[in-house]
């Protein structure tokens, strides 16, 4: 079947085909009727080829500040480095069982050293920065140094480092690297970079295969210790062919492709999405030293004001906050509307509110709306596993299953559990047998534990929407389904722009209940509190519990059966924690993690007598 893409997308995006294979046993499996064209040995190939196609050309970017000019590296440069930096990979040993780990944020030296272990066949493991800089206790950091045994240890300066390097010190024989010159504790990258190519450099690339594990990427580790998802070769680049032959504009030359990213590579989608995005096809990427946070996003603006992308990544919560800076300048929204091809957005479901007024800015600033897509996937899926390459009528649609990939859909209750089967999906986990057999059905498709509904169950073309984790549904005592990710995203359209996340409770109870992660700014503004109150003060305020009253109110308004309001509020002074393992470095909350750890809060939701909660108008 096919669906025909409106407007723009046609000279963007292939047309959707899929095919719906309807089992006797009630399983539905879906796949494009598109096969997946050869891809790439393994991503070395593709900077060979760039850094002899267009060896001047900008491939990665940076700056300190965002006053500061760009410090840009070319794909030749980037092959000089990488080459020689695998020269002294290759000396020292490393290898699978001794691998490369990073725990720096993105940067020009990150890419290039973890470029330069994967073209020789040595894993590289980007651990998320928040398990060295903000945890307390560095118990996940001390896990995943135990479980990957390292050979080498990057960070981009040791003294920020230095308590999370003290707490695994004890755990490994790694090399240290900085990438700060004057640090006396460890080996330069600098030096590294200028290590003299030996010819085990191109013996060893020669030797890489499909199956060479390229990367080792850790799960969130929500419930429990974190696992090393294995990501070889393969994965990585028939996801990227799947992209291609999705967004056919990326084969079709014209407009050089340049992405302006935050998005942290210790996670799949900023690495292996965005990442492998630019280095397929020869872009160049600017990182981003920003990010959609309080005091971050103005570095994110101006970095966005200097370099405007051909294709606007970014998670909602990025959006939300886009959006009121587009409002309040209108060159910006005249250069982002005029010059960004389409914005992607993903991480977690996009609140339609956030879709409505993208799309009315765009009409209003350029007389048409901004092409919005999406795609869906996990860490163990590369993460490509459907993409939405069409032009969807509203937010949540995650598109059709990639070439290559198959989906099957089984009845879960009264939902359509999905799993997942292609080139892209990981062999497993890495040391963990029994987690990587559990992972897998009998016919070898992934378990990723999400639900999808069909846009339209007569046209499969028209995509699916993601309908929430299988395991954080919940039943009231009426016996009616809460479905926590469509309830989740109407509260925080109903609450905007107080609510920055919203953790959904009420399981065996009667009612739906809210737990809320403030946005502090707007609630600041709201109360007319300066910045040096407390959060303590800000949500207690009077202007805020009515706001938060009144929103409950409207999402009762919306859908007044048990399931689709919360009957009370209360508003979380705490942060979410990364060492309780309740939010990523995206920002996504995750449900299950925090109602564990705030069982108390949970408690107060709960207590008739409690003055803590506010209720709903």
């Amino acid at each position: 079947m096919t669906a025909a893409p409106r407007g723009e997308a046609s000279s963007l995006f292939a047309t959707p085909k899929t095919v719906a294979e309807h089992r006797a046993d009630g399983s539905i499996v879906l796949r494009s009727s598109e096969p997946l064209r050869e891809s790439a040995r393994c991503i070395g190939d593709w900077l060979e080829y760039w850094a002899r196609q267009t060896p001047d050309k900008v491939f990665l970017a940076e700056r300190s500040h965002a006053e500061a000019p760009w410090t840009t590296v070319t794909y030749a440069q980037a092959l000089r480095q990488v080459r020689a930096a695998a020269s002294w990979i290759l000396a020292q040993g490393l290898g699978t069982e001794r691998p490369l780990v990073i725990l720096s944020d993105n940067s020009i030296d990150h890419a290039l050293l973890a470029l330069a272990a994967q073209h020789v066949g040595v894993p590289s493991a980007a651990i998320s920065p928040a398990y060295s800089l903000m945890s307390r206790d560095f118990d996940k950091l001390k896990s995943m140094i135990t479980l990957l045994e390292p050979g080498a240890i990057y960070v981009s300066a040791t003294k920020p480092f230095a308590a999370a390097l003290a707490a695994i010190k004890p755990l490994h024989q790694a090399q240290i690297i900085s990438g700060n010159a004057d640090d006396a504790d460890a080996l330069a990258f600098r030096a590294i970079a200028a290590t003299p190519e030996t010819p085990d450099v191109a013996t060893a690339f020669a030797a890489v295969t499909p199956d060479t594990i390229a990367k080792f990427l850790f799960t969130s580790g929500s419930t429990g210790t974190p696992k090393a998802v294995v990501n070889t070769q393969c994965m990585l680049t028939s996801s990227q062919q799947a992209k291609a032959q999705t967004w056919t504009f990326l084969d079709q030359g014209g407009d050089d492709l340049v992405i302006l990213d935050w998005l942290p590579w210790s996670h799949t989608f900023g690495a292996n999405h965005n990442f492998n995005l630019v280095l397929r096809n020869g872009g160049s990427l600017y990182i981003d030293g920003g990010k959609p946070a309080p005091g971050l996003f103005a570095t994110s603006l101006a970095n966005l004001k200097s370099v405007m992308p051909t294709v606007y990544f970014n998670v909602p919560r990025g959006f939300d906050m886009l959006i009121a800076a587009l409002r309040s300048d209108e060159e910006l929204r005249r250069r982002f509307f005029g010059e960004v091809k389409f914005a992607f957005y993903a991480g977690a479901a996009l609140p339609q509110n956030l879709w409505d007024a993208l799309e009315q800015l765009s009409v209003e600033t350029v007389g048409r709306p901004m092409p919005m897509v999406s795609a869906w996937g996990s860490t163990e899926t590369s993460p490509l596993a459907t993409d939405c390459h069409f032009l969807a009528e509203r937010s949540g649609n995650i598109g059709v299953p990639i070439p290559g990939t198959e989906l099957k859909l089984v009845k879960s209750g009264d939902k359509l559990e999905v799993r997942v089967r292609g080139p892209n999906v990981t062999p497993g986990y890495w040391k963990a047998p029994e987690l990587t057999k559990q992972a897998f059905d009998e016919e070898g498709f992934y378990l990723i534990g999400d639900a999808v509904k069909f846009a339209d169950p007569l046209r499969p073309e028209r995509g699916l929407f993601f309908d929430g984790r299988v395991a954080e549904d919940f039943k009231l005592n009426s016996g009616t389904w809460v479905n926590v990710g469509t309830l989740r995203v109407a509260g925080i359209a109903a609450l905007s722009p107080l609510a920055q996340d919203i953790v959904v409770s009420g399981h065996g109870g009667d009612e739906v209940r809210f737990l809320v992660f403030p946005n502090l700014a707007p609630c600041r503004s709201l109360a007319g509190l300066p910045e040096a109150v407390g959060v303590d003060e800000v949500v207690t305020h009077d202007n805020v519990r009515s706001a938060i009253a009144q929103g409950l109110a409207r999402l009762k308004q919306q859908s007044a059966n048990s399931s689709g309001h919360a009957t009370r509020a209360l508003l979380l002074a705490e942060p979410p924690s990364v060492d309780g393992g309740e939010i990523t470095d995206k920002g996504y909350i995750n449900q299950r993690a925090v109602l564990t750890r705030r069982a108390d809060a949970v408690a107060c939701l709960n207590d008739d007598a409690s003055g803590e909660w506010i209720g709903c108008n």
